[in-house]
């Protein structure tokens, strides 16, 4: 065993090293969405595919509890200069959908294998239906874009030209993919070649002990963490808007059940898979990274001195079941599963917001919006296809101060692209690029505000995708008196007689002249508003934060241009406290309150028993045929007997199911 100081320089330079292949990546990378935003990640695993190092400064945050095992063990044998590579959600679920193209390297040394360099990039497009082979009208993965199982892309230092022309065959950019993998390519040999200088100075042995040993510690420090949370069961449930274009609810269930150093997520009682890309690829794997992403922040949250690998994982044991939106069978498309990962963040947030209520933030935005545009140069007539910006809203209120403005839990890592680099590489103008003003929910710490954006196109059949459009009709919630943050919305053309309003649809059309704009949504404000400093309210009005009416009507704070009225404002707090009294835990808004007057947590548990007890093939089919039958009666209290009856209903007019049941 590793002492512990040894141990910790071990894990400098590991990090060192990720660090390193990071920043080889971001300075050579072509794709706009690779070297600006930074949708990438860079790991070093272990021979049997557990990432024991991350870098902290670049690349996403979702996979240091990713397991490369599935995609090595496909391969078989290694030799010096290989460099393997999947992009297929099913293949071991490495991949979680087709543009993240994920590689590794192995290291060896004196014909042992010690590690591997490993990680991925997210392609701006790898062909498909749309461009940027993502949508949620997608029903299937494989019009989501060409697949590569687990394959050598150079063996022995050699590369397989086939198989890269087949990829720039089916691709939209086929430069700009092979610009990023060149740059991977050479991320990867950065990492082989630190880890050979950590083994020169540490030793082999050194080295393969301490991999192990930064592992066991990660775990341990997860232990000790969950030994604060009081043991208990805490359910809680969330939604995505839609379950495909233009559907019905997603619903997302939890019961998480803490038990001194150990916890289980069972997420029995989520919507079945759908027929629709939000379906989260898992293969049913009890530890899958995506399961957990909420849980590192919350890990890493209260303890920054935190190891990041996958040891963060083993004190943790996920219920996935089968043929779920958690745990799709083949062959469900699985492009937007990062909308669905948003929701399952605030889902694991809401559950151990009831048990750390003092430590825990309010809902961050849950949709991080990524804008990507298809268009043609009017100078030169080349076609573009480029990544804007991400458009992520505001973190939830904090414990201790106001959640973070157009950034928080659900994309911090995706930088924005500066105004003047997309339109030096994009032919569009942008016309307003900011923090939405009163998009926070009010709280005695506020939500964060979102993002604004809005831009003109100038070619006509302009595409635009905005993937992981959500949150237009739930809201982030918020806690202890706090309120939920503003919706989002996107329109075409908006202030004009040609205005469309685009809810949450993530493909659109756009001619010359037309103008696009999308707002995220707010954080979830934390604690009552009328606990809100007068000065904090006051200091939100001069920023543009807020409006005079809404520090009245949110804060009850009156304002006489830039003087708080001391005495107005202690009458207008005095009534409000009153209407207040008693508030629940959480605010979910009304739209969520007047939806849970149907479907009530004990007519979720009848739908999901019935659908459950269904073929696959079944499911989606019937949940829709049944929200149809009890939307036909309008609001007529729970929901859980008219289930029942449409239940049957269906049952008599298709006597297949009785069939299918009996198969």
């Amino acid at each position: 065993m590793t002492d512990k100081a040894t141990l910790q320089i071990l894990a400098n330079h590991f990090r060192a090293a990720s660090e390193a292949m990071a920043y080889t990546l971001y300075r050579t990378a072509q794709s706009t969405f690779v070297k600006e935003t930074e949708d990438f990640t860079v790991m070093l695993v272990t021979p049997d595919g557990a990432t024991f190092s991350v870098p902290l400064d670049y690349g996403a945050t979702w996979y240091p509890g990713l397991d490369y095992g599935p995609g090595i063990r496909a391969i078989g044998s290694y030799e010096d200069g290989d460099i393997c590579f999947t992009n297929d959600p099913y293949a071991g679920f490495v991949a979680t959908h087709t543009p993240d193209m994920h590689m590794w390297k192995p290291i060896i040394v004196d014909g042992e294998l010690i590690c591997f360099a490993a990680g991925h990039i997210h392609n701006t497009d790898m062909g498909g239906a749309v461009p940027a082979s993502l949508s949620r009208t997608l029903t299937e993965v494989h019009q989501e874009g060409i697949r590569f199982p687990p394959s050598k892309l150079y063996e022995a230092g050699v590369l397989n030209t086939e198989i890269l022309g087949i990829m720039r065959t089916n691709v939209r950019q086929p430069d700009q993919n092979w610009g990023d993998l060149k740059a991977f390519v050479g991320a990867l040999n950065t990492g082989e070649r630190k880890v050979r200088e950590i083994i020169a100075k540490f030793g082999v042995e050194a080295v393969k002990t301490g991999m192990q040993d930064m592992l066991d510690y990660g775990e341990s420090q997860a232990r000790e963490l969950l030994r604060t949370v009081p043991d208990g069961v805490y359910r809680f449930q969330d939604y995505c808007d839609e379950d495909s274009l233009d559907g019905h609810p997603c619903r997302l269930a939890l019961k998480l059940t803490i038990d001194r150093d150990e916890a289980e997520l069972d997420f029995t009682g989520s919507d079945p898979q759908l027929t629709s890309s939000l379906n989260v690829p898992t293969g049913g794997n009890p530890r899958h990274t995506l399961m957990l992403v909420g849980v590192y922040y919350i890990l890493y949250s209260l303890n920054q001195n935190l190891m990041l690998n996958m040891g963060l994982t083993r004190p943790f044991r996920c219920i996935l079941p089968e043929g779920s939106v958690v745990n799709p069978t083949f062959p469900a498309a699985v492009g937007m599963r990062s909308l669905t990962c948003g929701r399952l963040r605030s889902l694991i947030f809401g559950a151990f917001a009831q048990a750390i209520p003092e430590r825990m933030p309010a809902a961050p935005a849950g949709s991080s919006s990524i804008v990507n545009v298809m268009t043609t140069d009017n100078r030169t007539g080349r076609r573009i296809i480029a990544a804007i910006d991400p458009i992520v809203g505001g973190s939830g209120g904090m414990p201790w101060r106001d959640g973070t403005d157009g950034s928080g839990a659900d994309g911090a890592y995706l930088k924005n692209t500066p105004v003047e680099i997309n339109e030096a590489e994009v032919p569009i103008e942008i016309l307003r690029y900011r923090l939405a003003p009163g998009t926070g929910g009010a709280g005695r710490w506020r939500g964060g505000l979102g993002t604004e954006l809005e831009f003109r196109v100038f070619s006509p059949n302009t595409r635009i995708t905005i993937r992981n459009r959500d949150r237009s009709r739930f809201r982030p919630w918020g806690i202890l008196g706090g309120k939920a943050g503003v919706p989002s919305g996107s329109v075409l053309n908006p202030g004009t007689g040609r205005a469309r309003d685009l809810g949450n649809a993530d493909f659109v059309i756009a001619d010359p002249g037309d103008v696009f704009r999308i707002v995220s949504p707010g954080g979830g404000g934390r604690g009552s508003p009328l606990d809100r400093e007068p000065e904090r309210v006051l200091v939100d009005v001069q920023r543009g934060f807020l409006t005079h009416e809404q520090a009245a009507d949110d804060y009850g704070v009156i304002l006489a241009g830039d003087t708080i009225d001391a005495d107005a404002t202690a009458v207008r707090r005095a009534e409000m406290r009153d209407a207040s009294a008693n508030g629940a835990f959480f605010d979910f808004g009304p739209e969520r309150t007047a939806y849970e007057a149907t479907w009530t947590p004990k007519a979720y548990d009848t739908l999901s028993g019935i659908l459950f007890a269904l073929p696959v093939e079944w499911r989606f089919w019937v949940k829709h045929r049944i929200f149809e039958a009890l939307e036909e009666d309008g609001d007529a209290g729970d929901g859980t007997a008219r289930i029942l009856e449409a239940y049957e209903a269906l049952v008599a007019a298709h006597p297949q199911m009785r069939r299918a049941l009996s198969a």
